[in-house]
């Protein structure tokens, strides 16, 4: 015999639904400026964008009920700026994350800048736009690229496991990130959530409910190396998540 699941309704149909119709409408008025944005420079522009991200996190608590909680904020050093190396479950912490720095450059595959209106609008915000199979010398972009990007004041984000994972599901880390920590010298920031939870990959609708997002104090890269710097990440987001109470309650 089936359970019925209450999370299972048409009701979050219609909810998502909202929701969606706000991210496209908001990320289509970005889009459309975006060429007067490129005129503001990479932080102006970035200062500009912002709401966008704002508006879409709020609007999904008001639309879908998924709301959010963060541990460790007062880890974030806005003078001492560094690396952000995160878990990678959803798009809603690509939104979160922003909010949180002054100016940040992603590293990211060069085929989100071609997506019309959102990638347009992120050109603006000087990413590390990479061929993931350039191989070598995509690493050697990014190490060189997110060096100049740091020196200039700017944060740099990565997800290291390269892709979106499924919550309870690991997948290795990739060395880019920690090979950039390396080579740059600058401090790593760990970050952990259980974001995928509420909004599953590939998942039309949004489940309400209440995610986790921690934080770790910064850690110096002097006389580490690369594996040891992604061994050290990977072990403290792994532990992080595992501590995290449940984003859906059912």
């Amino acid at each position: 015999m089936k359970t019925h699941n209450p999370l299972n309704t048409p009701l979050l149909y219609i909810r998502a639904t909202l929701y969606w119709i706000g991210l496209l409408t908001s990320t289509i008025f970005y889009g459309l400026f975006s060429p007067l944005l490129l005129m503001l420079g990479p932080k102006l522009s970035y200062r500009t964008v912002l709401p966008w991200t704002h508006f879409n996190i709020w609007w999904l608590k008001v639309t879908c009920g998924v709301n959010y909680n963060i541990i460790g904020k007062e880890n974030i050093d806005l003078n001492n700026r560094g690396i952000i190396l995160a878990n990678h479950q959803s798009t809603w912490e690509t939104m979160l994350i922003p909010t949180l720095l002054p100016t940040t450059s992603w590293v990211l595959k060069k085929e989100l800048t071609w997506i019309p209106f959102f990638g347009w609008a992120l050109i603006t915000t000087k990413p590390i736009a990479i061929d993931r199979k350039s191989g070598a010398s995509a690493v050697e972009q990014v190490k060189k690229r997110g060096k100049e990007r740091l020196d200039e004041g700017n944060w740099i984000c990565m997800f290291p496991e390269g892709t979106r994972v499924l919550p309870g599901q690991k997948k290795a880390y990739r060395m880019g990130a920690a090979l950039l920590a390396e080579y740059s010298g600058y401090p790593v920031y760990p970050l952990a959530h259980n974001a995928g939870e509420c909004w599953p990959r590939h998942s039309y609708i949004k489940l309400p409910g209440t995610i986790t997002v921690s934080i770790g104090k910064p850690f110096s890269v002097e006389g580490l190396t690369a594996e040891q710097i992604n061994d050290k990440v990977r072990n403290w987001i792994e532990a992080e998540i595992e501590k995290m109470p449940p984003a859906v309650k059912k």
